[in-house]
């Protein structure tokens, strides 16, 4: 019986220990990615061609343990650029809503330096989509939500206290397709974004 009390009060001391205390096992924290990159547009039967990227992305985070966090949000990516197919030379702009689902981890290396990786999937909805050829303008070929996966890391640095700033680098690739709902039959394919890579900043506020 001594030793089942002393067994009790050593797991009550562990829990009210002021140095566990000090550890933020679950907290808030948001974070915003902006980005510039590029990717490859993959058709199934037309040519495949290159696209810029402008993004944007604002997040919440929950710390699940010291070092994991779960986030999800909300982002915009605008694409452009330029290919051909059997009707002429093209220049192409597509805006997407993004929804992640990320898994974050935060290693400290120093009192004000940390590094980020995450790796995740998202869903992208067209919510814009703009095919311009020499003599006509079509929209809204494609259309619904495709899947995808993504990974990254960012190098943060504390600024000021829970203010960190720094760069970030992301790869993702679509899983799923669009289709082309265009009856014209100007464009007749499904396609999906391939291969983006993406440079830019993170900023992370603790809440």
């Amino acid at each position: 019986m001594k030793s089942s009390k002393y067994f009790l009060l050593l797991i009550l001391i562990w829990i009210i220990n002021p140095t566990q205390a000090q550890i933020k096992h679950y907290d808030f924290n948001i974070l915003a990615y902006g980005g510039i990159g590029f990717g490859v547009m993959e058709n199934d039967s037309d040519p495949n061609y290159n696209m810029n990227s402008n993004s944007a992305d604002i997040l919440l985070k929950y710390r699940v343990t010291q070092k994991l966090g779960i986030a999800t949000g909300i982002g915009l990516n605008e694409l452009s650029g330029d290919g051909f197919n059997i009707n002429g030379n093209f220049h192409h702009e597509r805006k997407l809503l993004k929804i992640p689902l990320l898994a974050i981890l935060d290693y400290t290396i120093s009192d004000h330096f940390s590094i980020i990786p995450n790796l995740g999937v998202y869903a992208n909805y067209i919510f814009e989509d703009e095919y311009r050829f020499l003599n006509s303008t079509h929209k809204n070929i494609f259309e619904e939500w495709n899947f995808g996966a993504q990974l990254g890391v960012g190098l943060i640095f504390e600024l000021y206290t829970n203010f960190h700033l720094g760069f970030n680098y992301g790869l993702q690739y679509d899983l799923s397709k669009f289709s082309s709902s265009n009856k014209q039959l100007i464009i007749n394919d499904k396609q999906k974004l391939g291969r983006m890579n993406s440079l830019g900043i993170v900023l992370v506020m603790e809440l």
